[in-house]
């Protein structure tokens, strides 16, 4: 099925074969002045034939580059991790960001409303789901990993959430959607256009009664937790945030007194882009016991997984 993005792309494909079957007829015309002079070189037939193989060149081009970029490059980039992650998260982003006039995040939000029923987190979750793998990538933790996600907060059954890095809701709402009654989650983004849609999606699972939303950077936010929240520690933490943080904000966690024995560190895309310093942290200290999930990079064959890390105190 042609999506939205597809009609877009083939739009300004069309528009440039258009534009130049016209300029070829404006030239032709053109030629048509200087007949008497250029009869004995190109005759009529010779320049319909002309008009005809530029055209069918023009058609075959774009439809070789239109195939290039709707199927054959996502699915070489789909087993390598820097290629798919510069395809879909600079070249494709940036160029629908630029024809659409719209924001990758926005057009999440979109198929939300379209596709998602009002009040079913399940079905936002779907309908992102569905977005992320047949129109447009975008950097939610996925669903494959979205199924280890679930197993490990119903195994924990947490009363009192963290998420680093909320982007746009989609790991909120699964984790929210699996919580108790009394449950809170809190969610931290830097980002004020993400938190923005991450409102909208969140408001849309019918989940706002559960989540607090806080824009600014976890640096500044985590030594505030139990002024602010009247939090004393987290059951939970799941960091989804700049891989440079995960181990700073880790330590501060700690500092702050905000993990006991037994709370739960989950990390992801520790493989893809990666996390070696927090790895090499939370695998060998002696103060956190770690299992690594393996998986794959948000809907891509490339290899990542999520660390799993207990608090031993």
């Amino acid at each position: 099925m042609i999506s939205f993005r597809d009609i877009i792309i083939l739009s300004f494909v069309w528009v440039f074969i258009l534009d130049t079957a016209a300029a070829v007829t404006a030239a032709d015309s053109e030629g048509a002045t200087v007949h008497c002079i250029n009869t004995h070189l190109i005759n009529p037939t010779q320049r319909e034939s002309m008009w005809l193989t530029l055209l069918y060149s023009c058609t075959g081009g774009a439809a070789l580059l239109y195939a290039l970029y709707r199927w054959l490059i996502p699915t070489a980039v789909q087993y390598h991790g820097g290629l798919a992650l510069l395809w879909h998260d600079m070249i494709v982003e940036r160029m629908l960001d630029t024809l659409t006039q719209s924001t990758r995040p926005q057009r999440l939000l979109h198929a939300v409303q379209k596709n998602a029923t009002r009040g079913d987190p399940r079905s936002v979750v779907k309908a992102i789901d569905n977005f992320c793998r047949q129109k447009e990538w975008a950097m939610n933790v996925g669903d494959e990993k979205g199924c280890i996600l679930d197993s490990v907060v119903s195994e924990v059954n947490p009363v009192t959430v963290l998420e680093l890095g909320t982007y746009c809701g989609y790991s909120t709402v699964r984790i929210a959607s699996l919580l108790p009654p009394h449950a809170k989650l809190i969610t931290l983004e830097f980002n004020p256009d993400y938190a923005k849609i991450a409102r909208q999606v969140i408001a849309w699972a019918g989940l706002e009664d559960k989540i607090q939303l806080v824009e600014g950077p976890s640096g500044e936010w985590i030594p505030k937790m139990k002024e602010q929240f009247g939090v004393k520690t987290f059951d939970l933490v799941f960091l989804d945030h700049w891989k440079d943080r995960y181990l700073p904000d880790t330590k501060l966690l700690e500092d702050c007194g905000l993990l006991r024995k037994g709370s739960i560190l989950l990390a992801d895309n520790v493989i893809c882009p990666g996390t070696p310093d927090y790895l090499e942290y939370v695998r060998n200290s002696p103060r956190y016991k770690s299992q690594y999930f393996k998986s794959h990079l948000e809907y891509t064959k490339v290899e990542d997984g999520l660390e799993k890390s207990v608090f031993l105190g």
